[in-house]
């Protein structure tokens, strides 16, 4: 039985996948099986999969389009081992990536579930890295913090497989962050250990769900309304929830919207007078708007 079971979800993607199931066998730890998961693909996925002499690769078909979270958790369904990985189809792990988790959690107290590393976001070419040091606390007991801001990627982790019995598997709702809001749960009952170091190389294309604004805005209102009670508890942070929301929602037009979600923010935490600037620069349409907050970033640098 392997020892580490990493989990592919691909659509679409056959032109890159096999860079990505590549890095993963040129690993320097090799007890892994590889389950690609085809959600729907209309391409030669299936192809470029069994073009791998490799008994370690296994392949899984969806017959409709499903999305990233329920091709994950059918992965998960299927793994033998006894922690989990995931990769993404269009990126890359580093070679040394699972030895130096493995390593970890040998050494670590049984409470840590997880251990992620850092990584590199590609996007054109900027090239940014995560975690970014301003994150005050990037392991141990990271519930807190994890409520404010996601720092973890999927193809940056290793999870004990018993995470996802006890925390639940992703949730399929979501079409984006299904990451943060998994991470959520599993820093209610397990601790995180960070490798701050880039073993990940992310990049980001255009053709993919996180291009999809709508499905960002309904994603950061699903998450609030599940973990709402421990939002809650800190009304900065929950006004910060609400003020986000608002940003994203007039970023995509809908001002009137987003202006609301200003309002309310102002009204869970009046101490913060942003909401109310940026509710009253919504007012002059969406070009103002988009002006403003870029001038603002730059001069101030509040975001």
């Amino acid at each position: 039985m392997p020892t580490v079971s990493v989990i592919i979800p691909s659509y679409n993607r056959a032109h890159l996948l096999g860079k990505a199931i590549q890095s993963i066998l040129n690993q320097t730890y090799q007890d892994f099986e590889i389950i690609v998961v085809d959600d729907g693909s209309k391409d030669n996925t299936e192809e470029v999969v069994r073009g791998f002499n490799d008994k370690r690769i296994r392949y899984i078909w969806h017959e409709v389009n499903k999305g990233g979270s329920a091709a994950r958790n059918t992965g998960i369904r299927a793994a033998r081992g006894e922690y989990i990985a995931f990769q993404d189809s269009d990126d890359e792990w580093l070679s040394q990536k699972l030895e130096k988790q493995m390593k970890v959690f040998e050494k670590v107290s049984p409470k840590v579930g997880v251990v992620y590393t850092g990584y590199w976001r590609l996007k054109g070419d900027k090239k940014t890295y995560i975690p970014s040091s301003k994150v005050s606390q990037k392991e141990g007991d990271i519930h807190k913090i994890l409520l404010e801001v996601n720092f973890v990627t999927t193809q940056a982790v290793v999870v004990k497989t018993e995470c996802f019995e006890r925390a639940g598997m992703f949730e399929e709702e979501l079409r984006r962050l299904e990451d943060w809001e998994m991470w959520i749960r599993i820093s209610k009952f397990y601790r995180f250990k960070c490798i701050d170091e880039p073993l990940v190389v992310s990049y980001y294309t255009s053709g993919s769900i996180s291009a999809d604004e709508s499905a960002l805005i309904r994603a950061r209102k699903l998450i609030l309304e599940k973990h709402f009670e421990d939002t809650k508890k800190d009304r900065g942070l929950l006004a910060k929830h609400y003020r986000d929301i608002g940003l994203l929602l007039c970023s995509n037009g809908e001002m009137g919207q987003g202006r609301k979600y200003f309002i309310t923010a102002l009204k869970v935490y009046p101490l913060n007078i942003r909401p109310l600037l940026l509710a009253f620069i919504s007012l002059f349409g969406q070009g103002a708007y988009n002006k403003a907050i870029e001038s603002y970033r730059k001069i101030r640098g509040w975001w």
